[in-house]
């Protein structure tokens, strides 16, 4: 498997998490018993965004011309 295809697979299960992070985060939104937690996950999901941000920047090369 080349670096490519890793990071290929390492984007596609951080969109996944990240999706999924909505789904539950929606659900909590509505909870206010669940600030705390509600919070991590907020966090989580920017990390993962970041994350996902990086890896698009390393597989997109830039195009300057």
């Amino acid at each position: 498997m080349t670096d490519d295809n890793a990071m290929l697979k390492r984007l596609h299960e951080l969109r996944s998490e990240h999706r999924d992070l909505d789904t539950v985060i929606e659900r909590l939104v509505h909870h206010p018993l669940n600030q705390l937690q509600l919070q991590r996950l907020k966090k989580r999901k920017l990390q993962l965004k970041d994350e996902i941000s990086w890896i698009e920047t390393r597989l997109i090369p830039d195009n300057i011309a």
